[in-house]
């Protein structure tokens, strides 16, 4: 007869799965932002760049929401994360505006 396993190793099978899954969604996360930051600060008065970066943003407020809902980072720090990120583009556009006039 087979040797029953405990509960408590198949607790830490589980949990190990889970932290390897949940280390891999934030580093996904910290990725897209450091990328944003990245075309944010390089885009200077470049309309492209500037699109470039918007898209880089929506991808990382996804990313957020996501790991947000699914309990892996806490949603007062997803939405602080995101606000501080659009504000980063608003004043990007901001300066791109004042500019172009």
């Amino acid at each position: 007869m087979a040797k029953k396993k405990s509960s408590a190793e198949k607790r830490h099978r589980q949990s190990e799965e889970r932290r390897l899954r949940n280390k891999s969604v934030k580093s996904s996360v910290r990725t897209s932002a450091k990328k944003f930051v990245l075309l944010a600060q390089k885009s200077g008065h470049n309309s492209a760049e500037i699109a470039e970066a918007e898209t880089a943003l929506k991808d990382m407020i996804k990313k957020i929401d996501t790991a947000a809902q699914k309990g892996i980072i806490k949603k007062n720090a997803a939405g602080r994360k995101k606000s501080r990120m659009q504000r980063l583009l608003n004043s990007i556009k901001a300066g791109s505006i004042k500019a172009a006039q």
